[in-house]
């Protein structure tokens, strides 16, 4: 336990310096290179201010993640590969989206179908991956039961499943100043202490790489942000967040831990549904429901905050449903 407590800290403060230093050095280039942020005009009227902030922040997200585990991974010759791998490749999906919007100017991005066959693929690799693991393989720990369960073949299926809504999840929370990366480095805190405690050195060491990132990147997304994340940023976190469950073997508890974000992601379902079932109306004022919020009166920063200490509760009860 000590051991990995200690190299997830470590790795922690290395990935924290790595974003602190590199983003403020990052920002300017992005203006250079005129990768500003679009704002929609359906969106809340308050947002359309924040039209041209450099986007395509989770470059140096992932940048500080990714050097900080390979450090480690050399030092202490310990690597969550899976993890990683999940945060590179949906990041990617998030980059050729940002890219299409910022660049090419196209402000939609990838069409709805090419997203999602990009991630039912990744999704089914690394769910393959994960169930033919000796380290993962079919056996899951069920909340507050302290039950592991064998899943046997439907393990894959299941696993799918949560990368998909999850990566998804993480992406629609992504609309306000520090929302996602703060939500997340919340939940990063339950996985992190569960991962010390049974003495995963290297999930530590991915988790507080993770942590430390977001910490950085905080600094210069909080608001009023200097930078947005991007799909980029968000996509790579639904990643990461679904990733360190898997190896866990914790899928279930990312639905207590991280309920913020499946709340985010029905308030959208719960929207589209009602739309179409009454022909026009709305359940919310808009969805995702941080917006409905916003649009009740709510400044961004209370919505912000409030929702950070509500996700402070989910994670008090997922420490709950451990013990």
């Amino acid at each position: 336990m000590e051991e990995a407590l200690k190299s997830g800290l470590l790795g922690l403060l290395l990935s924290f310096l790595l974003v602190y230093i590199l983003t403020p050095r990052f920002i300017p280039m992005l203006k250079r290179l005129k990768f500003g942020q679009a704002i929609r005009e359906e969106g809340p009227q308050s947002h359309l201010a924040k039209s041209g902030t450099p986007t395509m922040g989770g470059i140096v997200i992932i940048a500080g993640l990714v050097i900080s585990v390979l450090v480690f991974a050399i030092l202490t010759d310990m690597v969550e590969v899976l993890p990683v791998a999940m945060v590179l490749y949906f990041g990617a999906i998030g980059f050729v989206d940002d890219y299409i919007k910022v660049v090419k100017k196209h402000n939609l991005g990838l069409r709805a179908w090419q997203k999602l066959v990009l991630q039912f693929v990744g999704a089914l690799a690394f769910s393959v991956y994960a169930y033919l693991s000796p380290e993962i393989g079919s056996l899951m720990l069920i909340p507050f039961s302290g039950a592991i369960v064998n899943m046997g073949i439907a393990m894959i299926p299941f696993t799918f499943f949560a990368i998909v809504s999850v990566v998804n999840a993480v992406n629609l929370t992504d609309g306000l100043d520090g929302l996602a990366s703060g939500v997340t480095l919340i939940v990063a805190i339950f996985f992190f202490a569960v991962a010390a405690l049974i003495g995963k050195t290297g999930t530590t060491i991915f988790i507080g790489s993770l942590m430390g990132a977001l910490m950085g990147f905080l600094r210069y997304n909080s608001n009023p942000a200097d930078i947005f994340m991007g799909d980029t940023g968000s996509m790579a976190l639904g990643g990461a967040v679904i990733g360190m469950a898997i190896v866990l073997q914790m899928q279930w508890f990312v639905l207590v831990a991280g309920a913020l974000f499946v709340i985010e992601a029905l308030s959208v379902v719960i929207q589209v549904g009602y739309f179409k079932l009454t022909k026009g109306k709305r359940f919310f004022k808009m969805a995702p429901i941080h917006h409905h919020f916003e649009l009740k009166g709510w400044s961004e920063t209370r919505v912000v905050t409030v929702f950070w200490m509500v996700s402070g509760l989910f994670v008090t009860i997922a420490f709950l449903a451990f013990i």
